[in-house]
């Protein structure tokens, strides 16, 4: 029986068997047994690598941060996490660039987490979306499109699944729609951060 800690575009935690590129966190939300509690604790939602310098992890052990995995970061950027400043300090350098063109006088780490923190959730529990031209949006983003979660990808809409894309269209030329990935990361995308995507975004 898979845990209940894939978390989806929209935010939300579910048991499935995929794990996905990535894991993270936004906190310690399960209880003794193991059975989510809460949505969050804490500002800082990170994404981390998988493997990282031969650390093994208990899952979900009694009174420490909840593990809760990820399709790739297009995912986790689009449920409201950032790159890890440790486990993948480069990215997490990179990701500082791009979000200063927007933010010049929010770069530090804190700063980045309160600012993200105020963008994805709109109570809480409660994931903030906003409206936008589908022409504005940068490779990356994430969209509510047709019922579900599709990955704007150039030229491209990518429907999202818990183990990879699957259904490509055409990106539209023009239109609102709803955006999941929160604004502030969405201005870091479009200065040119590239998230670390699944291999099927790129397969025919």
């Amino acid at each position: 029986m898979p845990r209940q800690n894939r978390v989806t575009p929209y935010g939300e935690v579910v048991a499935v068997a995929d794990r996905g590129m990535f894991w993270g966190n936004r906190g310690c939300l399960h209880d003794a047994d193991g059975t989510l509690v809460r949505y969050s604790r804490g500002q800082a939602w990170l994404i981390c690598v998988l493997d990282f310098k031969g650390r093994r992890r208990t899952l979900m052990a009694p009174g420490r941060l909840t593990e809760l995995f990820f399709l790739d970061e297009a995912t986790a950027l689009a449920a409201g996490h950032r790159p890890c400043g440790e486990c993948r300090i480069q990215d997490f350098r990179d990701f500082k660039a791009a979000w200063g063109q927007a933010h010049p006088d929010e770069r530090s780490a804190p700063a980045i987490d309160a600012r993200l923190h105020a963008d994805r959730l709109a109570a809480p529990g409660t994931k903030r979306t906003y409206r936008e031209p589908i022409e504005n949006l940068p490779s990356g983003a994430v969209v509510d499109h047709d019922g579900g979660p599709w990955l704007v990808w150039g030229d491209e809409l990518l429907a999202w699944a818990p183990g990879g894309y699957g259904r490509r269209e055409p990106r539209p030329s023009h239109g609102i729609v709803t955006v999941l990935t929160p604004r502030a990361a969405v201005s870091a995308l479009a200065a040119n951060y590239r998230p670390k995507v699944h291999p099927s975004a790129d397969s025919p």
